[in-house]
């Protein structure tokens, strides 16, 4: 049956059996100490599942699985375009599993189903698929020799890679990372976040039905301090790919360089500049932007556009439109489908992004729209307005629908506000003028930068930051460098 109303999705949600053991070797398992936690629905706190509480010996037997079966060749130096065609047949299992995978995102995390199945599923298999595709189409080198020998540049698999993925996007998330290393013949083994690790457990016998073979996709759920530090802590691991916090980001760097120097790659957080100038070419246009960037997934977004800087000239007027964009990002019920705006993840962040309205109000800064009440995990949109750059709700990733508004008053102020930030993940100016675009987005030190628009692009385009927004691209062909080793070859002739 498909589900195309509140009712629908409820009476799927009733009825769905959810797994929450761990998949290590082809199979789901307890974890080792048989414990487990309690992974309850922030719509409405139903408990959804007991998950694996993972430790350093379920991440052991994952990470001994994930190498012996490296190390056979049985997916390592199969044939890329064998690779390709299974890792295809995964793809299409994600769409064809795509209600049920967009209930579990709904219900781990919150945000709401109608966006869960146009974006987060179909996004992940396509990046599944795009990473398929390419893989028989990355060569390697010849040197420019002597004539009497002969260079080779190839790539190889890197080896055992640990995947560590956060709580708002969790399945495209992984997908973003699990499609190039597993192209390039690496095996992984994937650390959840405890918060929304449903969609994460599941698409492992996904995997495996795909073709994949047993052992190459490995799952541990668990908390970060246990399952996530042996992960980066172990031995026998090669790299590991991770999108979460700069926090935690900063700690895997260190627990690298306390173990086997492993590689670490990192997408970590973000304070990104959304810059509209007096010429922007529609205003209300550039507010109804505004309002989604901070809006969207209840603000839980590394990308969030949370710092609103408007030229001063228009400032008053764009933020009439600003106010009528946000109310149509009320809290609503996220199983509806008419929902656009969800849930918190849970009661924890929401005290904690509570906790930073709090901090603008004593600072000075005015609330212009919302109150910063919740019912439950359901919080509405905030903007501040008189908002200064050194406030802690404009330094501070947030990980909420929590709008600073600062005024600027020409192209130099607006730059050198942008990019006084720890931050580099990603930008966006609106200006009619080409001049200034070309310049501003050349001035604007982020990884990504869009005009005229927010948010933007498609696995053609690298994603990733500048400064303590992390090292490192997903998406785009660049993302197979973080999966493969050089390796040169010379023959004497």
């Amino acid at each position: 049956m498909t589900a195309t109303t509140r009712q629908d999705w409820s009476e799927r949600a009733a009825a769905l059996a959810i797994e929450g053991r761990c998949f290590i070797d082809g199979s789901y398992c307890a974890a080792r100490d048989l414990r487990s936690f309690d992974k309850n629905s922030p719509l409405d706190g139903r408990k959804l599942a007991a998950i694996a509480r993972g430790s350093a010996d379920d991440i052991d037997r994952a990470v001994a699985a994930a190498r012996r079966v490296f190390s056979a060749g049985h997916w390592s130096r199969m044939a890329p375009v064998q690779r390709k065609r299974i890792l295809i047949r995964f793809a299409d299992l994600l769409e064809s599993h795509a209600q049920e995978l967009a209930l579990l995102e709904t219900l781990d995390m919150g945000k709401p189903i109608a966006h869960a199945l146009a974006t987060d599923v179909p996004g992940a298999a396509n990046a599944i698929r795009w990473s398929a595709e390419a893989i028989d189409k990355v060569y390697g080198e010849v040197a420019a020799t002597a004539e009497d020998q002969l260079g080779l540049v190839t790539r190889e698999a890197v080896g055992v890679v640990g995947v560590i993925v956060p709580w708002n996007f969790p399945l495209l998330m992984a997908s973003w990372k699990l499609g190039p290393a597993l192209a390039c013949g690496n095996s992984v083994v994937l650390k959840p976040s405890e918060r929304s690790p449903l969609t994460a457990i599941r698409i492992a016998a996904l995997a495996c039905e795909a073709g994949i073979p047993e052992g190459v996709l490995n799952v541990v759920p668990g908390f970060g301090a246990e399952a996530g530090d042996a992960l980066s802590r172990h031995m026998d691991v090669d790299a590991i790919a991770f999108t979460g916090s700069t926090g935690v980001a900063k700690r895997l760097m260190v627990a690298s360089g306390q173990s086997n120097l492993k590689r670490v790659w990192t997408e970590a957080g973000g304070k990104s500049p959304n810059i509209v100038f007096a010429d922007a070419p529609d205003l209300s246009a550039a507010a109804t932007s505004a309002a989604s960037a901070i809006a969207y997934n209840q603000g839980q977004v590394c990308t969030a556009g949370s710092r609103l800087l408007v030229q001063e000239s228009v400032r008053e007027e764009f933020l009439e439109h600003l106010r009528v964009a946000l109310a149509t990002w009320a809290p609503n019920d996220a199983l509806d489908p008419a929902s656009r705006y969800g849930a918190m993840v849970d009661a924890q962040h929401l005290e904690s992004v509570q906790g930073y309205i709090a901090s603008g109000l004593e600072e000075g800064a005015r609330l212009v729209a919302g109150t910063g009440e919740g019912k439950g995990c359901y919080l509405a949109p905030v903007v501040f307005d008189g908002v200064r750059n050194d406030m802690r709700i404009a330094r501070e990733e947030i990980f909420g629908a929590v709008l600073s508004v600062i005024s600027f008053g020409n192209t130099e102020e607006a730059v050198a506000i942008a990019n006084d930030t720890p931050y580099g993940l990603a930008a966006a100016l609106w200006t009619s003028s080409l001049s200034r675009a070309h310049q501003v987005a050349r001035a604007l030190r982020a990884g990504s930068v869009w005009v005229n628009q927010y948010s933007g692009g498609d696995m053609t385009a690298p994603f990733g930051g500048f400064k303590q927004s992390g090292n490192g691209r997903d998406r785009s062909l660049h993302a197979f460098d973080k999966y493969t080793e050089l390796k040169a070859t010379w023959i004497r002739l």
